[in-house]
Parts: structure tokens; sequence; C-alpha cells
């Protein structure tokens, strides 16, 4: 198989955990080729635009892309270049796995909890915000939609079937926001029904952050909307030792683009230390899109048994190592 992904490199320490991904990824043998574009401050600075035509037509024409943290200058512009995809390409379905990984520092033991989070509407939307002429009263508007509820959650339910999961937790406050919140929990009710064989809850959020710090065990598939995924989604990286072991998809329907959630740490950039994890396990969720599930396979593996042995992992890891040494230990596992 041939195919050619959109890569962008990103900012601060993107570049390096990029080479680092990529290093691994050739020695996957998976026939992955690369479009190299830019976005964020490098693309500033090259382009003088945040987000390039060219880096949006990439991405529409390879329909898969591989992203480093972006930096969105504090100002005007864009609030956020990655909410600006999600936006440009309906990439609805933000996919978010927390996973138990030996030698870090988790605070529990055999969590493998996914986060299914509607990622285009709900309280991120930039139209309905305003501020009154005193800058006394700010107003937000939060818009759920049918179609969009039920897109995320049919989402959620194939995807537990597919991965043969055994519960989906829909999390709501509709005990309070009765309208927007209410209608995600009535059409999550009307769509569980359709997956019998999956156990389905619903929990009002502020109950499900207590029991994820409490118990979370009981926990397999959650699926909600926007604000409320991206807090619980971060949540779940504590449990597992940090952002820095947490990937992440935006899944559309004619595109997908993959990345490390966590953010671009200007204050290490360039000193070779930066822990390539979460891209890692971000281009493991890639290759799962793509149908390369043997690769992504022999990737995780080499990604654990690297942790557990602390073989020159980098120092956030508990290791004496570099971003390229790790790369060097998961290569050499790759090769069986």
């Amino acid at each position: 198989m041939t195919q050619t992904i959109t890569v962008i490199p990103g900012d601060g320490i993107g570049p390096e955990i990029m080479r680092a991904t990529l290093r691994v990824l050739d020695e996957l043998k998976t026939g992955l080729r690369y479009e190299f574009a830019e976005a964020g401050v490098a693309a500033l600075d090259k382009c003088g635009e945040l987000l390039p035509a060219t880096t949006l037509e990439s991405i529409g024409k390879h329909r898969v892309a591989l992203k480093s943290p972006l930096t969105t200058p504090v100002g005007g512009g864009f609030s956020s270049i990655n909410v600006e995809l999600r936006k440009r390409f309906d990439l609805y379905a933000n996919v978010r796995p927390a996973i138990t990984f030996p030698g870090t520092k988790s605070r529990y033991e055999n969590i493998d909890i996914i986060t299914v989070r509607e990622n285009t509407e709900g309280a991120y939307l930039s139209e309905g915000q305003s501020l009154s002429a005193d800058g006394e009263t700010a107003i937000s508007m939060v818009r759920n939609t049918r179609r969009g509820a039920t897109r995320i959650v049919r989402y959620a339910f194939d995807l537990a079937q597919r991965l043969g999961r055994k519960k989906v937790t829909a999390v709501h406050k509709a005990n309070i926001i009765k309208t927007a919140s209410g209608l995600f929990l009535d059409v999550a009710r009307g769509i569980a029904r359709d997956f019998p064989q999956i156990q389905f809850n619903e929990m009002i959020v502020d109950n499900t952050c207590m029991q994820l710090v409490m118990k979370p065990e009981q926990f397999d598939v959650i699926v909600t909307t926007n604000l409320f995924g991206d807090i619980i989604s971060d949540l779940c990286a504590g449990l597992v030792g940090g952002l820095g072991l947490a990937p992440g998809a935006n899944i559309g329907t004619d595109a997908a683009i993959f990345e490390a959630v966590h953010g671009s740490a200007p204050d290490i950039a360039g000193r070779g230390i930066a822990n390539p994890c979460a891209l890692l396990l971000a281009a493991c969720q890639m290759l799962d899109h793509l149908k390369l599930v043997e690769p992504a396979q022999r990737l995780r593996a080499a990604i654990r048994a690297t942790l557990a042995a602390r073989d020159r992992t980098t120092p956030d890891l508990g290791g004496s190592g570099t971003t390229e040494t790790f790369a060097d230990a998961l290569i050499e596992r790759v090769r069986g």
C-alpha cells in the first residue's frame, strides 16, 4: 500500500518529536509517503499566515494528516488553529484514548478508557459570543444539534462495537442545562437501543469527574459534548501519567487529523529531551485508521516494552535519554 499523508511539524518541540516519529514509522515499512506543510508560528514566519491555503489544500487532497503541537499567537486571528482545522474539515469526532503504560507516573494500573468528544459545536462556537459595551456582561452561546449529537453518539457506539468494548457512558448535564444537554442525552438514549449488546449508562458530568478519580476502572467508552469532552479527556490523561502520553484523533467523513494533544513546550524546544510518545501513539491511531493494524500493534508493543525497560527514555519518563535515543530504542524493537 502507498499512501501519502500531510505532515505538519508544528512549533516548539514539534519538529523534534515529529522527526523521531517519522523515523520509527519509516522502520515499520508501511509504504507511507509524506507531504510536509506548515501551520502555526512556523507558518506565520515563513508564509505570513497561521494556516496557509497550501496546507489546507494538502489535507484536503490526502485526507489524512499527522500534526505536532501548534502555537496560536495571542491577539487577533484564529482563537485556535486546532478549532479552525476541525471546523474547516468538519472533524466532528475527537477520539482520545487513555491507557496505562508501565514505567510511567500513572496513579492507576490497567486504565483503558476512550473519550469520544463532539468536536464541532457545543460551547466552542465563535459566533454567539458578545461583550456588553460597558464590559460588565459576557454572553456565550451553547448550541447542540440533533444531527451533531446523533453522529457523535453513533460513532462512539460503532467504535465500541468494532473494538469489542463492553460499555458506553453518555456524559451530560441535562439536569440543569435541560435544552442543549438534554437534547444530547435524548439522542444517546435512542441510539443505545440500536446496540443492545453494549451496556449503556448515563452520568452527570460532575459525578463523572469524581468517579473517574475514585473508580476509573468502571469506564470503558465515554461519549459527550465538546466542552465536557475537552475537560474529561485531560482528566483521563492525568490518570495515566499526563499529556505526554495522550494522543488524539480528529475524524470526519472526508478527512482525519492525528495529533499529540499537549502544547508546543517552547521552554524545552531545541534541547532534545521532548517525549515523543503522544505523537507516536497518535501515529498508531492513524495506522489503525488506514487499516494498517499490524504495524500499529507492533509500534504500541515497542512503546510498552521501551517504557517498561526505561530504555533510553526521556527524563520525564524516568530515563536519561533524548528524543532521538528513545526513537533508537523503538526502532530496534519494531525491527523484531
